[in-house]
């Protein structure tokens, strides 16, 4: 896409909340909806989406489809995933006719997300903020894997995504582990329609090439050691994983020592990069998470 799309749109928080008004609607604070009211925010969004015509795409949350509108004037076929029933009574009747959305109605976190599309594909979404971890989780976790995710998150839920060794915790690894993460844009709590209590940002997440991941087994116990491992992440890690894993001290140690890394680091010092040699050197975990004691 070579500019942006939604020029012939202009939004504020005015003709949000006139609109919600004319189809007899309001914001559900229980549902976490706080609509997109900036057109300058949606340009950028909508940019970085980067959809052409044929594009398949999967938006969570289409909500007044101000995002929605953009994607299908793009050329993009939506696949859109909406849970309030007056939302997407409202969304039909605006794309009603000579628009190639489908419109799935139901909760995003009861849906087979990666099947709902025929890869490749895209997703585009401005996600409530308390199902972000599941919703990336469901995504990068099972193939097939979207190629591109544009997501509007919370701001410190997007820093600690896109977080540097020293602070990562358990999400930062998982995300930047099947992909390359940045951000965007940071976006103010006044580009919403109501303004929630939080600033927002988008990310940009580039899962990576699927012959670069672990088997699923292999896959599993790095997750089983990467989690042990969080549940005391400012503490230093031999003392951690020995008392959060069954293995004993010696082991752990050794395990350290041959993936280069000092005893006392810190679990959110560690980059990906060395949670693979740490869990290689260590060996198998078990599927039960219990470990081989005296393994080598």
């Amino acid at each position: 896409m070579t500019g942006p799309v939604s020029a012939r749109v202009r939004v504020d928080p005015d003709s949000v909340r006139a609109t919600l008004k004319a189809a007899g609607l309001r914001p559900r604070h229980r549902l976490s909806q706080n609509f997109l009211a900036d057109t300058d925010v949606l340009d950028a969004i909508l940019l970085e989406a980067a959809s052409g015509a044929g594009r398949r795409v999967l938006e969570i949350g289409p909500g007044l489809g101000l995002l929605t509108g953009g994607l299908l004037a793009s050329g993009a076929d939506v696949t859109a995933v909406e849970l309030d029933r007056g939302l997407a009574d409202f969304l039909r009747d605006r794309f009603s006719e000579g628009h190639a959305l489908r419109l799935i109605e139901g909760d995003a976190l009861d849906q087979d997300l990666v099947h709902l599309v025929e890869p490749p594909y895209d997703v585009v979404a401005n996600l409530p903020y308390h199902i972000t971890s599941p919703i990336l989780h469901a995504l990068l976790g099972t193939p097939p894997r979207p190629d591109r995710l544009v997501l509007m998150v919370q701001r410190e839920v997007a820093e600690r995504i896109a977080a540097a060794p020293g602070k990562m915790s358990y999400l930062s690894v998982f995300v930047q582990y099947h992909a390359k993460v940045r951000i965007a844009l940071r976006v103010p709590a006044a580009a919403f329609e109501p303004e929630p209590a939080v600033e927002s940002a988008v990310i940009v997440v580039e899962p990576f090439a699927a012959d670069d991941r672990l088997d699923p087994e292999t896959e599993d116990q790095l997750w089983r050691l990467v989690q042990a491992a969080f549940r005391e992440r400012r503490k230093m890690i031999h003392n951690v994983l020995s008392r959060q894993l069954p293995v004993d001290a010696g082991r752990v140690g050794a395990a350290l020592e041959t993936a280069g890394i000092a005893a006392d680091r810190r679990p959110q010092t560690l980059a990906v990069g060395e949670w693979l040699a740490l869990r290689e050197a260590l060996g198998p975990i078990g599927p039960d998470g219990r470990g081989r004691r005296g393994a080598s």
